[in-house]
Formats: C-alpha cells, structure tokens, sequence
C-alpha cells in the first residue's frame, strides 16, 4: 500500500451502482474533497514538525512535511549547513497552512529557534563541540550562527595566536565550544580557542619541563607592545622586556623587532607554574662598556645625544649602551636652582667633558659648563672694587636684592646700601624681580663666589650737604607726613627726613600738631652716621621764651661791687637765680 492510500477508508454508503453507471448525483464535491483531505497529514499551524528536503538551490529549499502542498524555504536559514542536501530530514515551523496563494509556509529558522536554547544549554553541559557559522565581524569579536541563535566569538577566541585579519573567518563553518550563557539576556559566547587549548596546554608542559637559564631558543615575534615583545617559542610565549631588547634606550619596540621576525633569545628567567618566561634579546651581544674605549679618561671631551631628560639632569648616549649623567649643577657656572629643561632636550646633540668615570660600575659623569671658562677665576680682573656694572635682579631677603651680572656671577646689594636718603623697609619698595640696576662692586668674595655691591654709592653722599645745612639750632619750614605713636616724620627736603617726638609737637597754644601741618621746626641734633635728624616745633617758641627770661633776670641782677657776701646770698637764692649767678661767674673767670 503506498504512502497515499494508506489512510483511505471505504465509504459505507458509496452506491456502486451509480458509479458503474457513470453517475454520482448523489455524492457532493464537499464529500469528495474531504475524502481526499484524509488521505494526507492533518497540519496544525505554529508547530515544529520534520519534513523532508526535496530539492536544494542557491536561493531556495523545498521541504515536503506530507501536505497537500509542499513548502518554500530561503536557503540562507541553511548557510550553517552548506552540506545539506535531497533527502535530508530538518526540522520545520508552520507559519501558515494556506497563504493567499494556497502556498504552504515554513520557517526553519524559527524551528531552530524553539529548540535551541535547550541544545544549547545542553551543548554547555556537556561541554560539546559544536558547528556554527561565522556570519560577520563586530566591535571586538565575530557573529557566529549556532543552533539559529547569534552567538558571540571574542577575537581572544578565535584562536591562541592574536589575530590580525577578521574578515578571514567570515563566512566559514568552524568547531565551537560554549563557554558562557547568560539565561536573562540569551546571550551566548563560544570560543574555538578552547578546542586547542588543552592540546597547547600539554605541548607547553614538554617545553616548560626541558627549559634552562641561560638557554638560547629561536622563536617567532608573536606580539609587539609598549612595554616589551612577545615571543612564540614553539606553542609557549616569552616575554622580551623592553630593557632586555637593547643595551641602548628603547622608545619604541617595533624600531628593534617586526610581527613575525624569527629571532634568537636567550632564557634569563622561567616559571613553571605561572608558565612565565622572561628572556633576553641584547644578552646576546657583548656589554657597550666592555668595547669602550680603553684610552678614555677623565677630562676628555666626548659627543653623545640626549637621551633622558630629567629636572635634576640629562642622561646622554655617547654610544648605543654607553650613557652619561649631566647633571644641572654641571650645566651652569650658576649658583640658581634651575631645571635641566631650560638648558636641554632631548635628541639634543652635544658635546661635554668627563668628570668622573667608573668602569666597573659602568657610570660616567659629564659636564658641559667646563667648556666655557670659569667667570670667578679671574673675577677680580673683570669686576674689581669699585667697577660700576648693570645687573638682573634674582629675587629678594628682607636684607637686601640679589643681582647676576652674568651667568655665574651673583652679589648682594644689602638693604642699607640701596639709598642713602630713603628709609627702605623692603627691598620690593626699591626695585622689581627681573630689571636691571646699576651697581658699584665693594667687595669681592671669592671663597663663597659672592660680590657685595652697592647702588646709592653711585651718587655722592647728600649727608655731607645735609650736614651744613641742618645745623643744630637753625629752623626750616617742614611738613608733618606721617603720623605715629612715638612721634611724626617731618619731610624737610625731597630727600632727607626728620623725626619728633609728641611733646615736639605741641604747639604754642597748647593743641597738637596734625600730619599735613607746615610748621616750623627746630633741629636738636643731627646724627651724620646714623642719618639721623631730631627736629622739634615746641622748640621754636619755647627757647626765645627761655632766653627772654634769663636776659630779665640778668639785667635785674646786683653788680660785682655790690654783690652780697655768698653765705647770705644761698639763704635766698631761686632756681633761677643760681643760673644768673653761674653765668656771672663764668663772665668774672673771663675777665669781663
């Protein structure tokens, strides 16, 4: 009985009689058609079924699940399998039975997809090797098509080697293992990587197990980073550190070595257990030190190019593996704390002298201010007392400024020497950092290669004037400036100040002097050394007053002749008296 009549059941009142006759009047094409509807599968919509493929071409499948129609399917639902073919069995979806053109519709993507979560659960599991399909590259990785479900494939783990072509893979059916499902979010991650791995991992304990140090080994340059190069010896990596690639700096790794350069390295260190190894590109070659020069010794003058740069210095290669220190003190015959930036780069090319050199330590030390000559050496010839000169001022100290009159060549002008009328608390009240100044050269130190200077000694001294004119005793109209707790100063001339004291300033009428007052003032004393004047407003009309009495007294005072005998005169004398008195007696020792 064949596939289609199996099913066929007799009707129980089917008149043969009529159908012998030619006539079925009596049976409906309702009727008809319902008896050939049971003679094939009954099919329930949205519904995962098998059918079975009858023909396979690039655009389309044909799949036959034993409906009255058979249905289309796109041939890419099959790219993960490129070995389909006639006959094979798939699973299928019924989207619809009948369509607007009575064609039957199927999905086998979607039939996959009802599946595949448990297959692929499973294929976890069971850590199973699994076929899928890489359908295009994606930020870090690939889309891999497994089981209709989009899979992701980490470059990490697409295989031991770091990959530098995707595009390679896309396109290709290739063995996976899942190694993470995230059940909320369906994602899967697969890797192929993990296929070989175990294979490598024994491979790397043969290797491993018959390392040395010391051992030379030719490998592959697998990857270049910045802080070193990793080399495949054979199925287990080393690393060449970026100061085991030369004896000379290196900036730049890729400059020494190219991705997939056989190279020869020797073993400086290994761990078994953290499968490390650490090996050596430039122990291969002799140590520069051991090759240099043999005559070279200190105070030589060597060229090299700046290397390192430093704020305390700069490192310059004389030769690859060959480097020594400038230190900043060694770039300047200046005493400034500066930065090596201000005098070098780096790439620099220059030129030094040797100043100490350690061959068994392998350090030399380098100068270039050697090159020019030293300004202290002769500095009595260039700066001698008494030579006036223009200086920079450096900064300031609460004694004084600090000046260069050339790189090498400080002083210090001290406060007390910046003006000989103006009274400076500080030096920012003279000048600013960063002009220049006259000075004049007082003294030289050589020792502690420091110059005292001066700047008011460029201009005579005002005080021999001042002298003359600010006696003791004489008067000058003056302003009050400035007024104090202890006193007032009183601006005399544009350049010289005087001072007094409050019970100075009392004037005739009792009341006190205010600042901005012109008064006149007498001065009380006159200090050349320590400039110095004390002036006095009282004064001005308290000494007339003074002197107006004692002449009164005097002229009513006996004369010699009738002068009373001493013993009667204490009995009755006043204060006053005792002045005329004594200024009578200093007349009689005269002579007058």
């Amino acid at each position: 009985m064949s596939e289609l009549t199996k099913n066929v059941q007799p009707l129980q009142d089917f008149d043969w009689e009529q159908y012998e006759n030619g006539t079925t009047a009596n049976v409906s094409k309702e009727e008809l058609d319902k008896a050939y509807d049971e003679t094939l599968n009954k099919v329930s919509e949205h519904q995962v079924v098998d059918g079975k493929v009858i023909s396979v071409d690039k655009k389309e499948v044909v799949v036959n699940i034993g409906y009255k129609s058979d249905g289309i399917i796109p041939a890419s639902e099959f790219r993960y399998n490129p070995e389909l073919k006639a006959g094979d069995i798939v699973e299928v979806y019924v989207e619809n039975a009948e369509d607007k053109k009575g064609q039957l519709v199927l999905s086998h993507k979607k039939a996959r997809l009802s599946k595949s979560w448990d297959r692929v659960n499973a294929a976890l599991e069971n850590e199973e090797v699994i076929n899928g399909y890489i359908k295009c590259r994606t930020k870090g990785g690939m889309i891999v098509d497994v089981f209709g479900i989009e899979a992701f494939l980490p470059g990490s783990q697409i295989d031991v080697h770091p990959i530098r072509d995707y595009d390679q893979f896309v396109d290709k059916t290739m063995e996976f293992k899942i190694v993470k499902i995230n059940q909320e979010f369906r994602n899967v991650v697969v890797s192929h990587k993990a296929l070989i791995e175990a294979e490598l991992e024994a491979q790397k304990q043969e290797i491993m197990s018959k390392l040395e140090k010391g051992q030379i080994l030719e490998g592959t340059v697998k990857n270049i980073t910045s802080y070193g190069v990793f080399v495949d010896l054979g199925g287990v990596d080393g690393l060449i550190h970026i100061t085991d690639l030369s004896w000379g700096r290196v900036d730049d790794p890729h400059k020494v070595v190219e991705l997939d350069q056989k190279i020869n390295v020797v073993i400086l260190d290994f761990d078994e257990e953290k499968k490390r190894i650490a090996l050596g590109l430039k122990q291969l070659t002799p140590h520069p030190w051991d090759a240099l020069d043999a005559n070279l010794k200190v105070g030589d003058h060597v060229k090299g190019k700046v290397v390192v740069i430093a704020d305390y210095g700069a490192f310059v290669e004389i030769q690859p593996g060959v480097e020594g220190l400038i230190h900043v003190s060694e770039m300047s015959w200046s005493q400034h704390l500066r930065s090596a930036q201000e005098f070098l780069k780096v790439g620099d090319e220059v030129e030094a002298v040797i100043i100490t050199l350690d061959r068994e330590e392998r350090k030399m030390s380098l100068g270039i201010k050697q090159l020019k000559e030293d300004p202290w050496e002769a500095i009595e010839v260039k700066y001698p007392v008494g030579s006036k000169h223009s200086a920079k001022v450096r900064n300031f100290t609460n004694f004084g400024v600090f000046v260069e009159l050339e790189e090498g060549v400080d002083g210090l002008i001290h406060i007390s020497d910046l003006s000989w009328t103006k009274k400076v608390k500080h030096p920012s009240e003279f000048t600013q950092v960063g002009t220049m100044i006259d000075v004049v050269v007082l003294d030289i130190d050589k020792e502690n290669r420091r110059l005292s200077l001066g700047h008011k000694q460029l201009e005579d001294n005002p005080w021999d004037v001042f002298e003359a004119k600010y006696t003791v005793g004489s008067i000058h109209e003056a302003k009050i400036v400035e007024l104090m707790e202890k006193g007032a100063v009183i601006q005399l001339d544009e350049n010289v100040e005087g001072f007094a004291t409050p019970k100075h300033l009392v004037k005739e009428d009792g009341s006190q002097a205010t600042q901005g007052e012109v008064l006149p003032f007498k001065v009380i004393e006159f200090n050349k050394d320590s400039k110095r004047i004390i002036l006095s407003h009282s004064r001005t009309f308290e000494d007339p007053k003074r002197e107006e009495k004692a002449a009164a007294k005097k002229a009513r005072a006996p004369k010699k002749d009738d002068a009373p005998k001493i013993e009667n005169v204490a009995a009755s004398t006043t204060l006053g008296d005792i002045d005329v008195l004594a200024e009578l007696k200093a007349k009689m020792e005269k002579g007058e």
